[in-house]
């Protein structure tokens, strides 16, 4: 059977990944860098699409790269929630998720794969898998104090689920026997407890809840920021950034550069110190949680996610949680390897593509 060939693209707040797969094997592995001057040419994130689509063609004609794929499959973007799987891009997806409600970059990867998949031609289909709004959760899990707002939950679904099945690689077991708590520690920190290959409960790491992270405000009293939002200080869309964005590290320390962040502790700036133990102390508290969502019942831990590298934050949460269970570290994420593997189980008839309805 001749190889597969797979065009991956994610699209982020400052960059667009691109990656070409020759079956499980990447021929070509790219991550184009968007200037702040770039991108403040555009209202919305959203009206980037044309742009960052010509990026990825220009990368594929400077790299000699024929539109010749039999699959496109980009990041899932904040649609509605969906069981998690690989789903077929359809027009309902692109629409529903050019007009989506939360704004983020990843609402472009599925329009980026339809487009691309579009002007190929020839049958090639169009795909994301695993997006942030995967919603497994358990009827309790769902439930807050107010009728109002149920919980929902927004979170690293794709690459904690890659890294948890890496994990059962490693120690010879399958995904679906395990009980994981598994932690993302990037710009957002999302927290998850995956039961025998379900996230029966996972925080909304987009919209304020769990732990305060580079990015992300995490939960904030909800008197307090009842009063600022009727104080005339601030519009709707400033408290917006004060949740996600311009929140957590960076509101703190006008940084999210946690390299930056430890030198400052290493010179001696105790605030600095505070804010990073602040970090770890709530993430372990989350993660805390998840163990009485299992019961207790937990067979490893896993903490992945870009500030992995740093093993200040790695130890500091082991010493925490480590009682729990035990404690592996992944650094960074596995997701452009995920979204192409998940692809390629679909054209080798492994997983059955889902319908977007």
């Amino acid at each position: 059977m001749p190889p597969y060939h797979i065009l991956v693209i994610n699209p982020g707040s400052t960059s667009t990944k691109v990656a070409v797969y020759e079956d499980e094997r990447p021929l070509c592995v790219s991550t184009i860098r968007h200037t702040p001057d770039e991108l403040a040419a555009y209202t919305q994130i959203i009206d980037q699409h044309d742009f960052r689509r010509q990026l990825v063609t220009d990368w594929l004609a400077q790299n000699n790269i024929p539109l010749r794929f039999d699959a496109i499959i980009g990041r899932g973007g904040l649609i509605k929630p969906i069981p998690g799987g690989v789903y077929r891009v359809n027009r309902k997806m692109c629409f529903e998720t050019y007009y989506a409600l939360r704004k983020h970059a990843c609402n472009l990867g599925c329009i980026l794969a339809y487009e691309l998949a579009k002007e190929q031609g020839g049958g090639c289909q169009a795909y994301i898998a695993d997006p942030v709004t995967v919603d497994e959760l358990v009827p309790e899990a769902r439930v807050s104090g107010s009728p109002l707002m149920p919980r929902l939950a927004i979170w690293h679904a794709l690459n904690q689920r890659a890294i948890a099945r890496r994990y059962a690689r490693q120690v010879g077991c399958s995904y679906n026997d395990l009980n994981l708590i598994v932690c993302h520690l990037g710009g957002g920190i999302s927290v998850a407890a995956h039961e025998h290959g379900r996230a029966i409960d996972a925080n909304n790491a987009l919209d304020g809840e769990g732990p305060l992270s580079p990015e992300r405000a995490g939960t904030l009293p909800a008197a307090d920021l009842i009063h600022l939002c009727y104080s005339g200080r601030y519009t709707e869309e400033q408290l917006k950034k004060r949740v996600a964005g311009q929140a957590g590290l960076m509101a703190h320390l006008g940084t999210t550069d946690i390299l930056q962040i430890m030198q400052m502790i290493e010179q001696g700036n105790e605030r600095a110190r505070l804010l990073i133990n602040a970090m770890i102390f709530h993430t372990a508290k989350q993660i805390a949680a998840e163990g009485a969502v299992l019961c207790g019942r937990v067979d490893a831990i896993l903490l992945t996610g870009g500030m992995a590298h740093s093993t200040y934050i790695t130890e500091g949460i082991k010493q925490r949680v480590s009682y729990l269970a035990p404690v592996h570290v992944f650094p960074g994420e596995d997701e452009m390897e995920a979204l192409a593997l998940n692809a390629l189980a679909v054209l080798r008839g492994e997983c059955q593509a889902k319908e977007y309805e």
